[in-house]
């Protein structure tokens, strides 16, 4: 139990120090969502032990938020009088930046190789969480992966890492480049934990933009793009949240980047839309609880939301959403919508999704690793 109070409150200080300082209420915290902490940031920094701020650490890493959380906490160290663990979170801040700018370099290296090969690439999912980077690199290419495999293999000796049922079905590739300790993940073609989507890589392909990130240019999706991408991972994959997807998300949705009618097309389109509506719902009630304000959303999204924070647990480090039977409804939605379209291929392999899942669970009982499913 005391584990458990301890990742709460370190959920609660992060929260704080992304969203803004003030603490939920009681009648805010959706029971364990966020949480039902009153002390002040200043409090929970106070009492923070050298262990304490490991376990911190170790959970805004997880959460990609390293950089964004550390950078705050540290100035309130600092003005705290606290020196030496103030210097303690510079050294962190320092040590991740070093790994992000070695995988930049890495990342702009491989982007340009594939594209002078022939393989339009977007760089999805790892960017959205600057200045934070994710633990791998996600790559998105409409071209053949043979090409893909030959040019990583060529150029960067990278070697394939083995592919579960599930990587076989998403048609995605790991790959092992010497020198990166990140893995490169290249989807060819489809999205989707099964691969079943292959309407909103239309979409993708044809509206992608330019970033500017530490001097180099990457070619990444549109916002409306970013946030279907980020749903299916979320609510229709790994069924938690992180806090760097409610950052980012919000970050999008605070400066008003989205259009929601073209979102609101590409997601019914895609059979996605009641998942998108609830997944931003979802931000908007967990940034409310901690800044007092919402993130501006349309009432297209919240009444098309079929539920909110209240569905949500902290458990594990992640924010985790209910599955029964509300995810269920969710990918059942997903699948009417591709068979009422006729897209009979993308059918049968989001059928298979939920015998996946139970073998998945199984082998993770058995084994403690679902990595060869999954």
């Amino acid at each position: 139990m005391e584990h458990v109070r301890d990742s709460t409150r370190n959920l609660q200080l992060l929260s704080q120090l992304l969203l803004g300082s003030k603490a939920p209420t009681q009648a805010e915290s959706h029971a364990n969502a966020v949480g039902t902490c009153s002390d002040n940031t200043g409090d929970l920094i106070s009492n923070l032990t050298p262990h304490d701020l490991e376990a911190l650490a170790a959970l805004a890493m997880t959460n990609h938020v390293i950089m964004r959380s550390f950078g705050p906490l540290q100035r309130l160290l600092e003005a705290a009088g606290n020196v030496e663990a103030a210097e303690w979170t510079a050294t962190t801040m320092r040590q991740e930046t070093e790994r992000i700018d070695h995988a930049l370099n890495f990342l702009q290296q491989i982007c340009t190789a594939l594209e002078n090969g022939g393989c339009a690439i977007t760089v999805i999912k790892s960017l959205d969480h600057w200045p934070d980077l994710g633990s791998d690199l996600d790559l998105y290419t409409d071209a053949d992966a043979a090409k893909v495999v030959e040019i990583m293999s060529t150029h960067f000796n990278a070697k394939l890492a083995d592919r579960s049922w599930g990587d076989r079905l998403a048609n995605k590739w790991n790959f092992i480049v010497p020198g990166l300790p990140e893995l490169v993940e290249v989807h060819a073609g489809r999205l989707g934990q099964t691969g079943e989507q292959t309407a909103i890589t239309r979409s993708l392909a044809a509206h992608t933009c330019r970033a500017h990130v530490q001097g180099h240019v990457f070619r990444v999706p549109a916002p409306e793009d970013r946030i279907v991408i980020s749903t299916l991972q979320r609510m229709y994959r790994h069924f938690y949240i992180r806090l760097c997807d409610i950052v980012d998300n919000a970050r999008l949705l605070d400066l008003r980047l989205v259009d929601f009618s073209y979102l609101h097309s590409l997601g019914s389109a895609a059979g996605l839309w009641e998942g998108i509506a609830t997944y931003l719902t979802i931000i908007s009630e967990y940034v409310q609880a901690y800044r007092g304000s919402c993130v501006p959303l349309v009432p297209l999204v919240t009444e098309s939301a079929k539920f909110g924070t209240n569905q949500v647990r902290f458990r594990r480090d992640f924010l985790r959403v209910s599955i029964m039977p509300h995810s269920l409804n969710l990918y059942a939605a997903e699948l009417m919508t591709l068979l009422r379209k006729g897209e009979l291929r993308n059918s049968f392999r989001l059928s298979l999704l939920p015998g996946l899942a139970t073998a998945a669970a199984l082998e993770q009982k058995i084994t403690g690793s679902d990595k060869g499913i999954w």
